[in-house]
């Protein structure tokens, strides 16, 4: 599966070797454990949105930072790949920087904090703005997979739920949203249909990242290690959010732009700069706003050359 992720002619510079630590085995995981996880991936990947059960194993950082999709990376991951690690879009998160170092040490890899030059991108409530391209992976970190925990928690009737295919209870959900607030009010782990078949939770990443999991061409690999599922988008897949004819789904909008690159079809985080509630709003995606920011001074940089080579018009005499 490694082999497949590596798609980008450019190779970033590799991780130092110094750095690597001696005495793990490669990303940490036994190999036994690898072939198991990998077994799980390929059954997930068969069978879209369906959640399949593997043997978590103990890592160095508790549940609920990112165990399952840890697992995940390092059973994909190979020698030749390079790893990107985002937290809620940010590459300098403490979750990142941890991980994408845990990674560096235990299996030598190169990292990166460019989207398109990642082979292997581990995510935390966020998709990268950057368009994915073919040979990319996604592993997202799931903290509840079950998409109907909160409305049957019964194990096993929620499972006899999804394989009679019946999701009205979360159609009612989303329908007393509308009789209470007048729209659909859930924002973020919105829920969607993978391959016309199976409900499935999209991990708590903002519904405004909702359309970029429908037809992507990078795998999609969702892992939860507190709760012992993995599940899988392959590439070019659908992927519908439900809605209602009278309702139809609808990502935010915000009347701002970035601070920072100005830009406007960008997931906003919104900042509170002073004691006085004075309000700024930045991207999300740190790489995607250093992207535009870099160009938009170029460009700026470029400008006042052309002016200056460019002749001018002789003035005429009166």
């Amino acid at each position: 599966m490694s082999d497949a992720a590596v798609s980008q002619s450019t190779t970033p510079p590799s991780a130092p070797a110094s750095a690597t630590a001696h005495g793990y085995n490669f990303a940490f995981l036994d190999e036994h454990t690898k072939r198991m996880i990998r077994r799980s991936l390929l059954k997930a990947v068969a069978i879209p949105g369906y959640q399949v059960p593997f043997g978590s194993r103990e890592m160095p950082l508790p549940y609920g930072w990112g165990t399952g999709g840890i697992q995940v990376s390092a059973a994909v991951i190979g020698a030749d790949d390079t790893l990107k690690v985002i937290d809620q879009g940010a590459d300098d998160t403490t979750n990142a920087v941890n991980i994408r170092r845990f990674f560096a040490r235990t299996a030598g890899v190169a990292t990166t904090m460019k989207t398109s030059q990642a082979t292997v991108i581990q995510t935390r409530h966020r998709i990268p703005e950057t368009s994915l391209t073919e040979g990319q992976i996604l592993v997202y970190q799931v903290p509840m997979p079950e998409p109907m925990f909160r409305l049957e928690p019964r194990i096993h009737e929620s499972r006899k739920l999804h394989a009679l295919g019946e999701y009205g209870l979360m159609r009612v959900r989303l329908y007393e949203d509308i009789v209470r607030h007048g729209a659909i009010a859930t924002t973020y782990d919105y829920p969607v249909i993978v391959n016309g078949r199976y409900l499935m939770s999209p991990s708590p990443i903002p519904k405004f990242d909702n359309p970029k999991m429908h037809m992507n061409p990078a795998l999609q690999l969702f892992g939860a290690g507190r709760e012992r599922r993995l599940y899988a988008i392959p590439p070019y897949t659908s992927v519908e959010s439900l809605d209602f004819d009278d309702h139809p789904f609808a990502i935010q909008k915000w009347d701002a732009h970035c601070a920072i690159c100005l830009a406007t079809d960008s997931f906003l985080d919104e900042v509170i700069t002073d004691d006085e509630g004075t309000r700024m709003y930045v991207c999300s995606d740190s790489d995607y706003c250093g992207e535009r920011s870099s160009a938009t001074m170029a460009d700026v940089a470029r400008t006042p050359q052309s002016d200056q080579s460019s002749p001018r018009a002789p003035k005429e005499r009166v």
